[in-house]
């Protein structure tokens, strides 16, 4: 509306300034989430996204830095993105900052034009799963595991008991069908800009500068640069931010909080910071 009305005023009246929504996706991708270690996730982004492309501009500008996580939650958040972009009409173009690797690199590629700071690391196609085996230290501290299932799949990859061939192949199996659903959705997004290399969709993870070699991204800068260049000098960055603080109106729990539920949370968050940290570190970052 503010543009049609732009547009019926006389040249000389008319306002040269362009307001461009952006969206800051930052950190780790996982459901859930809490008051210490806030995630990426549908239900953390949703809003902000749905606002941003509420607003009466001609593009939304996402700001992505993440190492990936939920391949769920990851396809969750590109797909409303998507579909917000279709609903409205809108051009999307996505930012990347330090990283957008795996989950991270599959919200990128929800942009009509992905740029990147040539240090950028960018790609990491892959599904990965980690865990820790504890069967010698069981034995060593003398204590015996008691599991009893009704289905006998039910303790498979027990971290108590030693692996077993059949349950790593079921693992592998399902990564492999994640993966290809990774692998599609990529193809299906950058199409022929996509280079023939064996090496794109191994989980192997490159530079910016390299990346656009490989057509991982559209080309190389920052947000404040591109916009201007593409909508004008006067171009007005907006980050688009929740309603309210991060941990609600009552405080840092709520009014309701009890000292276990402060230290259950404290402890989750310790948990959750372990697991975001190892993904950076993946990266070197």
């Amino acid at each position: 509306m503010k543009r049609l009305l732009n547009r019926l005023l006389p040249k000389s009246w008319r306002s040269t300034v362009v307001t461009i929504p952006v969206v800051r996706l930052q950190g780790a991708i996982m459901a859930g989430g809490g008051q210490f270690r806030p995630s990426l996730s549908l239900a953390s982004t949703a809003g902000l996204i749905e606002k941003a492309f509420g607003f009466d501009a001609p593009a939304v500008a996402i700001s992505i830095n993440s190492p990936g996580g939920s391949p769920v939650q990851s396809r969750l958040i590109f797909k409303r993105i998507r579909d917000l972009a279709g609903e409205k009409n809108k051009k999307v173009l996505v930012f990347v900052e330090d990283v957008a690797a795996s989950g991270g690199y599959m919200i990128a590629i929800a942009g009509d034009e992905i740029f990147a700071d040539p240090s950028s690391i960018v790609g990491s196609i892959g599904v990965v799963s980690a865990s820790f085996g504890f069967p010698e230290l069981m034995k060593k501290i003398g204590v015996e595991r008691r599991v009893h299932t009704a289905g006998q799949n039910k303790a498979v990859l027990d971290p108590f008991k030693p692996e077993k061939e059949e349950d790593v192949e079921r693992l592998k199996a399902l990564q492999l069908e994640v993966h290809e659903t990774f692998i599609d959705l990529v193809k299906e997004r950058r199409g022929s800009k996509l280079k023939d290399d064996p090496n794109l969709f191994t989980g192997l993870f490159w530079t910016a500068k390299k990346g656009l070699e490989l057509g991982l991204v559209d080309a190389l800068g920052d947000m404040r640069g591109v916009l201007r260049t593409r909508f004008g000098d006067k171009t007005q960055l907006k980050l688009i931010t929740a309603p309210r603080g991060l941990f609600g109106r009552f405080g840092l729990f709520g009014s309701r909080a009890s000292a276990p539920d402060i230290a259950a949370a404290a402890a989750s968050g310790v948990i959750d910071a372990a697991e975001e940290r190892a993904l950076w570190a993946r990266f070197g970052l």
